[in-house]
């Protein structure tokens, strides 16, 4: 716990009455400044142990998981092709910058009771934090779009997700997410930083955007623009996985009504993934809301005001919130999109026996050959035997199956969505 002496030095330095003395008579607070901010987010000592812990525990899943399934599709030629896994190499690499670059900051802030340096690492953390989540929102809306093309446009699949368009899509989206990136740094750039005691030091344990619009003095055009954009990516993602997976599980109930039989596990199937999407956008969510109702009550003109230094209980809430739940999406994305999949479960096993084998091609090289062939066989079957691939789509509702099982792969198991 801090000290006695320690206290009081923070409540004077973070007295908005004190912020008009000169610099040079607060020299001696200034250099503790950043250790006086941190108590304003997390006055106890407890508190700050147990989510350093707890953030140390999502850092490393949230490696461990993303780098094992990422290796695991890199190593194989068997998925390569298909452009669901394409996308989800790609939410991959995204949260797996997204950790790193919040994971090991937060934690040492934790660990040494300061807050941010506002710096240049700083500016690096908020534009990558803003591409990083902008990119996997985008994704992830990708994918549901291809489940949906998957299912209900079977037959065209393989016509319509061509390689060339497959890496057009997530260029673009890339593309969109490093612009909305540099557009909101750019848009920061036109406040002031702030003139206190306090100066070089943000009010947060990471750079988000909350902590670094503070900082610069709550600039108008730049909070606008990121909150217009967080609630219309926020409507695009939802709006697509309405769309698709209502679609799907329409489609799968069409063809099952003339045999009066039910496809309880497509239900179960279609709600899991619903569910987990709401957990995964909640961080966002949360923030879209306090954003808007911020903007309502003008709560971040009126915290300025009262108190430029520190911010308020409930923003220190919300902020400790939003940063532990951050951390969350990147654990459960490669378990509800990857290892959630017979075909990548296997696939992670037969790479971990490779690399416990000695010389020698390994299991992968011959899986690869079978891979190949499947392919080649799978497209023929597709383009040449439609009205097949839709009687193999019933035949597996009927069954109970996923929705959509196996359609577009020209009768390759696999498993729902």
């Amino acid at each position: 716990m801090p000290s006695v002496t320690h206290t009081r030095q923070c409540v004077w330095l973070l007295d908005p009455k004190n912020s008009s003395e000169p610099r040079d008579q607060d020299e001696e607070h200034h250099l503790d400044a950043a250790a006086c901010l941190f108590l304003a987010i997390v006055p106890y000592e407890g508190a700050a142990r147990l989510l350093a812990a707890l953030c140390s525990c999502l850092v490393l899943l949230s490696l461990l998981v993303n780098g094992v399934t990422l290796f695991g599709l890199e190593r194989s030629r068997e998925l390569a092709w298909q452009p669901r896994f394409n996308l989800l190499k790609n939410l991959i690499l995204s949260d797996l910058i997204q950790t790193a670059l919040l994971g090991p900051p937060l934690i040492y802030s934790l660990m040494h009771r300061r807050t941010m340096g506002f710096n240049l690492w700083c500016h690096l953390q908020y534009f990558l934090g803003t591409t990083t989540i902008s990119c996997s929102l985008l994704t992830i809306t990708g994918m549901a779009l291809e489940r949906y093309l998957y299912v209900c446009q079977a037959i065209r699949y393989l016509s319509i997700l061509t390689l060339l368009r497959l890496r057009l899509a997530l260029s673009m989206i890339w593309v969109v997410s490093v612009g909305l990136g540099i557009t909101s740094v750019v848009l920061l750039g036109l406040g002031h930083e702030r003139e206190d005691a306090t100066r070089g030091f943000t009010s947060g344990l990471v750079c988000e955007p909350d902590t670094m619009e503070r900082q610069m003095g709550f600039p108008r055009a730049s909070a606008v623009f990121r909150k217009l954009v967080g609630a219309l990516l926020l409507l695009i993602c939802i709006l697509a996985h309405g769309f698709a997976y209502l679609r799907m599980y329409r489609d799968a109930l069409n063809a099952v009504v003339p045999f009066k039989a039910g496809n309880t596990r497509a239900r179960k199937t279609v709600l899991f993934y619903c569910c987990m999407l709401l957990f995964q956008l909640l961080p966002v969510l949360l923030k879209v809301t306090s954003d808007v109702l911020w903007e309502l009550e003008g709560t971040g003109a009126a915290m300025l005001e009262r108190n430029p230094h520190a911010p308020s209980l409930s923003a220190a809430v919300l902020h400790m919130s939003l940063v532990a739940m951050t951390l969350v999406p990147p654990c459960i994305n490669p378990l509800v999109y990857g290892m959630r999949n017979k075909e990548v479960r296997q696939l992670l096993a037969r790479a971990t026996c490779c690399c416990c084998m000695s010389n020698g091609p390994g299991p992968l090289a011959a899986d690869d050959r079978r891979a190949r062939a499947r392919r080649n066989g799978g497209r023929s079957l597709l383009v040449g035997q439609g009205g097949l691939a839709v009687g193999h789509l019933v035949q597996n509702l009927l069954n109970g199956d996923p929705v959509g099982r196996g359609a577009a792969a020209g009768g390759q198991e696999r498993e729902a969505l």
